[in-house]
């Protein structure tokens, strides 16, 4: 390896825009204007009937509901939650039992929950499995990665390719028509399957005692270790593309043609970046992935073995229970975190190496992007700019300083702003963290110790109490699927 000289390019410090906590009026939300509203009313109402002291009850609750925080939200944003918790939780969806005996209709993926309508179609040029969600009206694919250890290259190829990262994403922003783009890294026990293949292809089998130990050791030895395996997803918003679809011949035949000319793009971008996509994965690929989400208990044999569990109708989980912070499948317990913070200071490209690189600890870790076309960008940027500035000559009529967040918020937006006038795609960011063990006890070791990472790599992370079913479902399958 050469080394660095001067005239090479050093690392540059990023920094992530703020997560904005601007509201209607004065930085109040809606909801909270809304009970602020219903209090003054109560108050009102009761000095018109003289019965200002029985009022103070109601006007309490209003302003507790308003000004009141729980979690890292106000209480009046848990109303929501809460009440979408007890419709499901009466409705008995918070409990899945496959029927076995029951088949299920034909092209689904078996899964629970709202993942349910999904449809897969094969895509009969490349093989490729699509899956279709009518509601979202969104056709997806997914990609497998390989991609060398980022932390061990130096400073310079870091710069590199973090650049040539930053124009596949310009290329999904470009596109328009891509609705989603999923970076997906999990964690996986080794399945010995490499370390078995050289045995068989290589190893001397002549039945001493010597060969015979050799093999125990080959196949004992392999399940012990663990792997890291990336896939990145694209979903074809069908709305947008309608033209296109329509242009193409219609139906998923025209869908999946418009899809395969996206695919070709991102492939190609990928490969300029340095990184190295497998082929487009199959339904059977597919069906390990989600096997091994809900169930990893058998992940590392059904790899090892091969063809078995490779069936998309059967892939999905036997039994789901979901609780207000976890959520149980098969063999594992799961918590989803959902990180809310990004770093506010400069931080350098590899900042998320404590969380990535945690061992021992059975997680998925992924980013959801989701590209906005340049004029809506622009559109919503001109809104932010008056909202903000519509709300700081509201505080200095009223008397009311000007505190550095909001300052900070705002200098954000101008950035913005001057990154999309000098060419640059805007994308909405979320992160999501899918942490699976084997009993309760574990799983809250694990997620303590995913929150220290979080925090080491400068982020923060809450836990996504009364929606973990479906930030599983965003978070631990390559689906590409928001929240």
């Amino acid at each position: 390896m050469p080394a660095s000289t001067d005239s090479d390019p050093a690392l540059t410090p990023v920094k992530f825009s703020r997560l904005t906590r601007r509201g209607v009026l004065l930085g109040l939300s809606g909801p909270q204007l809304l009970m602020a509203s219903l209090a003054s009313g109560t108050l009102t109402l009761g000095l018109y009937v003289g019965a200002v002291v029985l009022t103070f009850p109601v006007i309490g609750v209003f302003v507790a509901l308003a000004f009141v925080g729980a979690g890292g939200r106000k209480l009046i944003e848990w109303v929501p939650i809460g009440a979408r918790w007890l419709w499901r939780s009466s409705g008995g969806q918070l409990l899945y039992r496959r029927r076995i005996a029951k088949p299920r209709p034909a092209g689904t993926l078996a899964l629970p929950g709202d993942a349910a309508r999904l449809r897969q179609w094969v895509d009969p040029e490349t093989d490729a499995v699509m899956v279709h969600d009518p509601h979202a009206a969104t056709l997806t694919a997914i990609v497998g990665v390989a991609h060398p250890a980022f932390v061990l290259l130096d400073p310079a190829e870091q710069e590199r390719r973090v650049v040539s990262w930053g124009r596949v994403l310009a290329t999904a922003c470009r596109s328009g028509r891509l609705a989603s783009l999923q970076v997906m890294e999990r964690t996986l026990p080794e399945s010995g399957k490499g370390l078995a293949d050289w045995w068989e292809a290589h190893g001397t089998r002549t039945g001493s005692w010597a060969s015979t130990t050799y093999a125990e050791l080959v196949d004992r030895a392999g399940p012990a270790g663990e792997r890291h395996a990336s896939t990145i997803s694209i979903s074809l918003d069908l709305k947008t593309a309608g033209r296109a679809i329509r242009a193409a011949g219609g139906g998923n035949r025209g869908a999946a043609a418009v899809l395969r000319q996206e695919m070709a793009t991102v492939l190609a971008a990928l490969r300029s970046a340095d990184l190295s996509p497998t082929e487009w994965l199959t339904p059977g690929d597919l069906a390990l992935i989600l096997r091994s989400a809900y169930d990893p208990a058998v992940a590392g044999a059904l790899e090892r073995h091969g063809g078995i569990g490779r069936d998309l109708a059967t892939a999905g989980p036997v039994a789901v229970c979901e609780s207000w912070g976890s959520l149980r499948s098969d063999s594992a317990h799961h918590c989803v975190l959902w990180v809310s913070e990004w770093p506010r200071s400069l931080v350098f490209p590899g900042f998320l190496a404590p969380l990535l690189l945690s061992s021992g600890i059975r997680r998925t870790f992924s980013l959801l992007y989701t590209p906005m076309r340049t004029d809506r960008a622009a559109r919503d940027i001109r809104k932010k700019k008056t909202e903000y500035i519509s709300d700081a000559a509201q505080r200095q009529k009223i008397g009311q300083i000007e505190d550095a967040q909001q300052t900070a918020e705002y200098h954000d937006v101008l950035q913005q702003e001057a990154d999309l006038t000098a060419g640059h795609g805007v994308l909405r960011c979320t992160g999501l963290v899918a942490v699976s063990a084997t009993d309760p006890d574990e799983l809250e070791r694990a997620v303590a110790a995913i929150e220290q990472a979080a925090i080491q790599a400068s982020c923060e992370t809450r836990r996504l109490w009364g929606q973990q079913a479906q930030g599983f479902c965003a978070g631990a399958l390559p689906l590409a699927r928001g929240i």
